[in-house]
């Protein structure tokens, strides 16, 4: 360690390119995806009892695409490189003379509103089934996308970044501020009693929601990077000494690369990073290569952000529990799309944010494995986390309340699980197919446009769709298509680990949710083209 308190991250060498790809879900391979036919009607429903609805199909592989100008012998064979960051405030790396790249995603809307609100769907839409719900009638549950925006329908495709909401939670917070607004578990009086009902129920809500065993490992904070970071702190952190091993993803956002060099460079611990092969999906075998026996932790993204992979996760956890390592999934870009159970998969700690699946803002979750939480120490303290403080001593209490100090997002809370409860109504089994439908038509017109290049072509992939334009900067096209009425992301999306390793500073990344449609699709295709 350097007077700067630096800490060497050490990356895997990039192996060799592989054929196969090993899939999380399910472990065979499945049939090639048949060309959908748009003009004629289909449902994603069934009975509950349906073996098809238990099971989730493994996507077709898109044609693989290696990005213009990427340089291929750096995703091959290479020595091992040793990396030796510092995280440093912005005045200092400028001191420093290191450049800082500043976020380059456009900003507010200029909304011109109707007069009066059109439907938000076509007949197309009324004929389209997903689990309980018809398509049109899954867009009218979400008001904003009756919205217009430069004087068109709005066509949401910032879904990577936050979802809308529907309904059902905008008149569940409005219930709660109207009739249950109070703090919770420290009064006698009702309100109380019905604030603690709502929050309380919430978390049983998310535990069905992801298959967890007990209600006791649900802890609400305020979003994945904070989910992250209590993880970081509270678990890992006490459990490093010099030397000791993090192993991330090549893919990951930075609230899950920043949080554990922060820990690293307190502690003395490295970092490893696995490799990706050429269509973004990471390698098994090189994976494994990283586990000594300094390896303390896993921490490993379930959907890329920026490439739309699905990492095999259930290999994942696998492979670490088989070197006893501690593994933690970031849910965040997975949770809303793909049907997740964390006892199934074994995960140690998961996390996901309630805005990427149509809640509020302000409220994430993190799980745990009940003796894992126990034994990690406190995140913050303060009032609702202890059970009896004196000057000599505080003793706090039980999880899962022993992470939650002080007043949470209660209402957001109670609208979490509003916005599950509208899920598991229609089916996350249902949504995944038609999500899976809608990528591979995007994907194929896409395609057509002249000089569009996709960024992540893995076989398990879903909902992000980023891409390049020859000729043109990712703002100028996001600038264009919002003229239009379309809300795509576009700049390094945190995460410019990856898309420096294919050669790029930053993409335009449309992303998918449940409620877009083959028309959003057409009219994000038609404006492309005008760059022709």
């Amino acid at each position: 360690m350097n007077s700067r308190g630096e800490v060497k991250i050490i990356a895997s060498a990039f192996g060799a390119l592989r054929q196969d790809v090993i899939e999380a879900y399910p472990a065979e391979a499945a049939a090639p995806a048949e060309e959908f036919d748009w003009e004629h009607p289909f449902a994603y429903g069934g009975a509950p009892t349906d073996e098809w609805l238990n099971t989730v199909d493994a996507p077709a592989a898109p044609e693989a695409e290696l990005p213009k100008g990427a340089d291929l012998s750096v995703l091959q064979g290479a020595q091992t490189t040793s990396y030796a960051p510092v995280v440093l405030s912005q005045k200092d790396a400028q001191e420093d003379g290191r450049a800082i790249d500043a976020p380059t995603s456009l900003g507010g809307d200029s909304v011109a509103r109707a007069g009066s609100k059109d439907v938000p769907y076509t007949s197309r839409d009324e004929s389209i089934r997903i689990g309980s719900k018809t398509l049109a009638q899954i867009r009218s549950d979400f008001p904003i996308l009756s919205e217009k925006i430069n004087g068109n329908p709005l066509v949401w495709l910032d879904n990577g970044a936050t979802t809308q909401r529907p309904q059902a939670v905008i008149d569940r917070l409005s219930y709660y501020y109207e009739h249950e607004n109070s703090n919770v578990h420290r009064a006698a009086h009702s309100l109380a009693a019905r604030s603690t009902d709502a929050y309380e129920g919430a978390r049983s809500i998310v535990r069905d929601f992801i298959g967890a065993p007990s209600s006791d490992e649900i802890v609400f904070v305020r979003g994945t990077t904070e989910s992250i970071n209590l993880v970081a702190n509270a678990y890992v952190k006490p459990t490093l000494e010099p030397g000791d091993e993090i192993i991330v993803s090549i893919l990951e956002h930075h609230a899950n690369i920043v949080p554990w060099q922060l820990i690293a460079q307190e502690t003395g611990a490295v970092i490893k990073v696995i490799p990706c092969d050429e269509s973004g999906q990471l390698q098994l075998h090189e994976y494994e290569k990283l586990f000594t026996k300094k390896t303390k932790f896993v921490s490993v993204t379930h959907v890329s952000n920026v490439l739309g992979t699905v990492t095999p996760v259930a290999e994942l956890i696998a492979i670490a529990h088989r070197h006893g390592v501690r593994i933690l999934i970031d849910g965040a870009q997975s949770v809303a799309h793909i049907p997740v159970n964390v006892a199934a998969l074994d995960a140690d700690f998961f996390v996901f944010s309630g805005h990427k699946i149509f809640a509020p803002t302000g409220i994430s979750v993190v799980y745990g494995k009940k003796e894992l939480l126990e034994a990690a120490k406190p995140y913050h303290g303060g009032g609702n986390m202890i059970a009896d403080v004196t000057f000599e001593r505080t003793i706090y209490n039980p999880v899962p309340n022993k992470f939650e100090a002080g007043t949470g997002s209660i209402a957001d809370a109670v609208g979490l699980g509003a916005a599950l409860n509208y899920l598991s109504e229609i089916g996350m089994p249902c949504i995944y197919r038609w999500e899976h439908e809608l990528l591979q038509y995007a994907m194929k017109e896409m395609k057509t446009v002249k000089g569009l290049h996709l960024i992540g072509t893995a076989l398990n992939k879903a909902s992000v769709l980023s891409f390049k334009l020859d000729g043109y900067a990712d703002e100028e096209v996001g600038q264009r298509l919002d003229s239009y009425g379309i809300a795509v992301r576009t700049g390094h999306h945190c995460a410019q680990p990856v898309l420096r390793h294919f050669g790029y500073e930053g993409s335009v990344r449309p992303t998918l949710a449940l409620y877009n449609s083959p028309d959003d699709i057409d009219a994000l295709v038609k404006v492309l083209r005008t760059f022709a």
